[in-house]
């Protein structure tokens, strides 16, 4: 049976690319390393990294076991964590895995409210361009909690938190500003151009679908990753953007739309397993405590009441 110390050994030396460092790194001698992990590879039954004249080459089998190998040792090290919490010792920190658009949206809320409760939990957080992306770095032990879209399949613990409602956005001079109840069909937007997302975004296949689903393909002026980012080119004039409602500052004043039909968005809090209770508290917090489409959203547009976690 392959030890944690073999595994770390493994994943070391194919992040360094070499025995040489992986063995300073690790502060061991190389003959010492080397023998681990010739160890490691009797007990799997093949070669897990083959030399090369400049580095090392994963083979299939080292691709195979890698992941595995680093969320065993996430795993080892969140055990760790939790017996030190259930004992009353606080690690001091709480890892967090989500999407940029949540981020920058639905975090700062969060983040300011759990810094007042728990200021010496430190906040790690790690940021993904792609709700598959999301899922997979929390498979392989990321972090303690993630926070996105459903996962499909997900054998963890998950957490609905709501839906988050996105809006359009476009210059304050667009005759599309004084539609009357400040929503727009978005059928009704196929000539439009429109400032999109760079195309490994989950944002950007979100408006590609809801686009698809009116009946049209949106002509794009300009790609961008961010959602803030997206709203002020489409305040500037470069063409509409759809972005979540809670990336929306309060003093943004540029013309805001509600598409028809509402484009909603679900987000789940979920983790590898039972959380312990830092953890939870946090999954309580993001839960009860903090709305997914903001109160200056929901007062400007108050016909539907949705997004409030």
């Amino acid at each position: 049976m392959a030890t944690l110390r073999q595994l770390e050994y493994f994943v070391t030396i194919t992040d360094e690319g070499s025995f040489t460092q992986a063995a300073a790194l690790l502060n061991i001698t190389q003959p010492g390393l080397s023998h681990q992990f010739h160890a490691l590879e009797k007990e799997v039954g093949g070669r897990l990294l083959e030399r090369l004249p400049r580095g090392l080459r994963l083979t299939a089998a080292g691709r195979a076991m890698l992941p595995s190998a680093r969320a065993t040792l996430a795993d080892a090290r969140r055990a760790v964590t939790a017996a030190r919490r259930a004992t009353g010792v606080a690690s001091g920190e709480l890892q967090l895995a989500t999407l940029y658009s949540v981020s920058c949206g639905v975090l700062p809320t969060a983040l300011a409210l759990w810094r007042t409760r728990h200021p010496d939990v430190r906040v790690t957080l790690f940021e993904h361009r792609h709700t598959t992306e999301l899922a997979a770095a929390m498979a392989a032990g990321q972090a303690d909690i993630a926070l996105g879209p459903p996962p499909p399949g997900w054998e963890g613990t998950i957490r609905h938190l709501g839906a988050e409602e996105f809006f359009l956005v476009t210059h304050p001079d667009d005759p599309l500003a004084a539609a009357p109840g400040g929503t727009v069909r978005l059928a009704d937007l196929a000539e439009r151009e429109w400032v999109h997302f760079t195309p490994d975004s989950g944002l950007a296949e979100l408006l590609d679908r809801a686009c698809a689903e009116a009946g049209f393909q949106p002509r794009v002026t300009v790609r961008t990753q961010q959602a803030p980012f997206a709203a002020n080119f489409a305040a500037a004039g470069l063409g509409l953007a759809l972005v979540p409602g809670n990336t929306i500052a309060p003093h943004f004043d540029e013309a805001l739309l509600r598409p028809d039909p509402a484009l909603l968005r679900p987000l789940t809090a979920y983790t590898r397993g039972q959380p312990d209770p830092i953890t939870h508290a946090f999954l309580d917090l993001l839960s009860e405590e903090v709305p997914l489409t903001p109160t200056h959203l929901r007062k400007r547009f108050p016909a539907r009441d949705v997004g409030h976690g």
